[in-house]
């Protein structure tokens, strides 16, 4: 291999090492130029591309060949995006919002939504915070353990039936991602989900600590439906607190849930019930409902408390970072 291939070899090792935000610009440029001065026949400039409406830039390394002429270097990394969706437009046509120093193409607001997505929330907020986890985990440079790869790989098969190889690689075939372009993306969703982790187990205590009532052990049973249907079975809850619960189960006009949960997770009617209390019917969730507590618990700080409470914690922790935000919904 001649010296100046050596040299287009190393070159395009510093490209896929540089840092690719916009606030490490400089870093990149220092490295770049330690670089050219170990190839100084070579004449080399950095040529960044600071994209607008994106924190993330790429790079050009301009080399001067011995034969003649001028080389550019490029290198695009893998983000889980296809780069024909990602490349096809302009990059304004595909922005869908910017949230802080995160943009978020339409391409990726779609492929996260489909495999994160809550039923507790809207798809806009989903997607809002699901930027806000990004901006925090932006910086995260070591690399994701395997285990956390596997569970998120796992977890992302399971959601669309992609039991085995072959379907899994059809299913990447048809939405023209490759199987390293995949790895990449369930990387992204591995260090959201362990950033998640991480932060429900450091707010958890607090937030247990706060509000233990909220985290009780609840029974309860409830039925929900139309007004007039709530109100015929409402005596019947008071039987089903002493065990009868044949006639709800018999009731085809409403919808019976029997759980035990803790009490920040029951509707919120029920939350600061005692044991033989009823409520309702009462307006909830655009229907009407009445219900029952048949046990009660005090929280204990043990595992499964305070997992209840970091889930808590989170969501009201996301919640302010939302609501501190700038967001822009790029419609048009």
């Amino acid at each position: 291999m001649s010296d100046f291939a050596t040299a287009l070899e190393s070159g395009v090792r510093l490209l896929r090492g540089l840092p690719r935000r916009r606030a490490h610009v400089e870093e990149a440029r220092r490295a770049a130029a330690g670089w050219a001065l170990e190839h100084p026949d070579l004449r080399a400039q950095l040529v960044v591309d600071e994209r607008p409406g994106t924190p993330v830039v790429d790079f050009d390394l301009l080399v001067e060949d011995p034969q003649g002429g001028t080389v550019a270097l490029t290198v695009q990394t893998e983000d889980g995006v296809p780069w024909l969706v990602d490349h096809s437009t302009h990059w304004a046509a595909g922005q869908l919002v910017s949230v802080d120093d995160v943009h978020l193409s339409v391409a990726q607001a779609l492929t996260m939504i489909k495999s994160l997505s809550r039923r507790d929330t809207t798809p806009h907020d989903e997607i809002v915070d699901q930027c806000l986890i990004l901006s925090e985990v932006a910086d995260e440079t070591e690399p994701v353990p395997t285990e956390d790869l596997q569970a998120a790989a796992d977890e992302f098969r399971r959601g669309r039936g992609l039991y085995d190889r072959a379907t899994t690689l059809a299913w990447l075939a048809e939405m023209g991602m490759t199987p390293e372009r995949f790895e990449t993306y369930i990387g992204g969703v591995a260090r959201r989900r362990a950033f998640r982790r991480r932060k429900e187990a450091e707010l958890g205590a607090a937030r247990l600590a706060a509000d233990p009532r909220a985290f009780d052990l609840v029974r309860a049973v409830w039925i929900t439906g139309r007004e007039n249907g709530v109100a015929a079975h409402t005596g019947d809850l008071a039987r089903a607190a002493a065990g009868g619960l044949a006639a709800l189960a018999a009731a085809g006009d409403v919808e019976t849930t029997i759980a035990e949960r803790p009490a920040l997770d029951l509707p919120e009617p029920l939350r600061d019930m005692t044991p033989g209390e009823t409520a309702g019917p009462v307006p909830y969730g655009g229907a009407f409902l009445a219900g029952t507590v048949l046990a009660r618990r005090e929280a204990r700080e043990d595992e499964r408390t305070l997992e209840a409470a970091g889930r808590a914690a989170f969501s009201e922790w996301l919640a302010a970072r939302r609501a501190r935000a700038t967001i822009e919904w790029h419609w048009s």
